[in-house]
C-alpha cells in the first residue's frame, strides 16, 4: 500500500528536501496535498511530478493565478486551510511534514492534526508559541509527533524510553554563525549580507540572522523544553563551529550519549518518513578531522546577549513567548532592511521585552490560537515605537 503523505510549505528548503527523498520512492508515494505561499512554477513541477490532485495556495493572487494555468485539469486548487475537511474526508495522512514559516503555520498545524497519523513538524514558532494547543490536538487525535529540528530529532533519538529523572543535562549545540571569532569592535559594520553568510547551514534569510545573533538557540531551547517536558536549568548551549555534532544528553548513571551527523537537513527528515531502518540512505563516512576538532565552548554573552533571554523565561506555557517571537521577528526585518544596525537586534530585543507591558504576559497561558495571533499583531504595532 502506498504511503500517503502531506507536505506543508513544500517550496521551501524543508519541503524541497522532502520531495527529493521522496522521488526516490515515488512508487510507494502519493501525495495528497501540497502547500505553499507564492512560489507557484516550484509546486506545479512537484504536482506534475506526483500526480497531486489537492494543493492549497495561501496567498490569494497566486492562488487565482494558479487556478487559471490548471484549468480543466483535474487538481482541486483550495486558499484556505479549513478546506482541508474537504480534502480528507474518507482518509487519513501516513505523514505529514509542517516546514511553513513563522507564526503563521500554527493555524495549518492545529488544523493537520485529526487528518494524519504522524505529523513532523519543523515550524519552530508553532512549537514555541503554541504547543499547549497542539498538545492537546495531538492528544485528542492520538496523532504522533516527530521534531524535526536537527538538535531536536537528535534529542529524541537519544532520549526515547528514558525518565526524565534520569538526565541530568542535555546540551545543545550552536555553530556560532557567521561571527563566532569575528572582532567585537567590528559587530556595528555588520551588513544583511555579512550576517546571511552562514559557513555552515543553507538557510532561509530569517533563520540565517537568528543563527547570527544566537536567537536561534535560544528558540531552541525553548523548543526543548516544551517538547521534552525539560527544565530550563538542565538545558544548556555549545558552541561548537563544526556543526558535526547536534546533541549531547548527560544521564544520572554517569553516562553521556553524544550524536552525531553531517550538516545536512535530509538526515533527521529522512528518518522521520523512514523511521527503525525502513530504507537505507546513503551518507559520509565517519569525520574524523571533525572529531578530532570539535571545539566545543560556552557562549560568550558579550558577543550574543540574545542568551540573557533564558535567565528569566517562566517555567510553563505562556503568551510571553509570543511576545519574544514576534518582537524578534520585527527586528530581523528591520535590519534585512537596513533600517536598524546589527547590534541594535539585541539591544532593542531584550529592551522590549523588560517592559512592564510584556512581562505580565509571562503569568498568562494560551487558550486559543485567536490569543496568541491577536497579541502578535500588537506587539508587531508597539515593536515600531521603540527607539535605539
Amino acid at each position: 500500500m502506498k504511503k500517503k503523505i502531506v507536505i506543508l510549505g513544500s517550496t521551501g528548503s524543508i519541503g524541497k528536501t522532502l520531495i527529493k527523498i521522496l522521488k526516490k520512492d515515488i512508487k510507494n508515494i502519493n501525495i495528497l496535498l501540497l502547500t505553499a505561499n507564492k512560489n507557484y512554477s516550484e509546486i506545479l513541477k512537484q504536482v506534475k511530478i506526483f500526480k497531486v490532485k489537492n494543493i492549497i495556495i495561501n496567498d490569494f493572487n497566486t492562488f487565482l493565478r494558479v487556478k487559471k494555468i490548471l484549468k480543466g485539469k483535474r487538481v482541486n486548487i483550495y486558499n484556505d486551510y479549513n478546506d482541508l475537511k474537504k480534502i480528507f474526508v474518507k482518509t487519513k495522512a501516513d505523514y505529514t511534514m509542517n516546514a511553513l514559516m513563522g507564526l503563521e503555520g500554527l493555524h495549518p498545524t492545529l488544523k493537520i492534526i485529526k487528518h494524519t497519523k504522524k505529523v513532523a513538524i519543523a515550524n519552530k514558532e508553532s512549537i514555541i508559541c503554541g504547543w499547549k494547543l497542539i498538545k492537546r490536538e495531538l492528544k485528542k487525535n492520538k496523532t504522533i509527533f516527530v521534531p524535526i529540528d536537527s538538535e531536536h530529532f537528535s534529542i529524541w533519538s537519544l532520549i526515547k524510553k528514558i525518565k526524565n529523572d534520569n538526565i541530568e543535562r542535555i546540551f545543545i549545540t550552536a555553530s556560532g554563525g557567521p561571527f563566532s571569532k569575528y572582532p567585537l569592535q567590528k559587530f556595528k559594520m555588520i551588513t544583511p549580507k555579512l550576517a546571511l553568510n552562514h559557513p555552515n547551514w543553507k538557510m532561509g534569510k530569517k533563520i540565517s540572522v537568528d543563527s547570527a545573533t544566537m536567537m536561534n538557540k535560544v528558540f531552541e531551547v525553548i523548543e526543548a523544553n516544551k517538547i521534552f517536558d525539560i527544565e530550563y536549568k538542565k538545558l544548556k548551549i555549545l558552541v561548537h563551529p563544526k556543526s558535526y555534532i547536534h546533541a549531547i544528553v548527560k544521564f544520572t548513571n554517569g553516562l553521556i550519549k553524544i550524536l552525531v551527523h553531517d550538516t545536512n537537513m535530509k538526515i533527521p527528515i529522512f528518518n522521520s518518513i523512514y523511521p527503525n531502518f525502513q530504507k537505507k540512505l546513503k551518507s559520509n563516512s565517519l569525520h574524523l578531522k571533525n572529531l578530532n576538532n570539535l571545539e566545543l565552548k560556552h557562549v560568550e554573552k558579550k558577543r550574543f546577549p540574545v542568551i540573557e533571554i533564558l535567565e528569566s523565561l517562566p517555567s510553563n506555557d505562556s503568551l510571553f513567548e509570543t511576545v519574544i517571537v514576534t518582537a524578534n521577528d520585527k527586528l530581523v526585518n528591520l535590519f534585512l532592511n537596513k533600517k536598524i544596525m546589527f547590534n541594535d537586534i539585541s539591544k532593542l530585543l531584550l529592551k522590549f521585552l523588560k517592559q512592564k507591558e510584556f512581562i505580565k504576559y509571562k503569568k498568562i497561558k494560551p487558550k486559543n490560537i485567536e490569543q496568541i495571533i491577536n497579541l502578535s499583531k500588537y506587539v508587531s504595532l508597539k515593536i515600531s515605537t521603540l527607539s535605539v
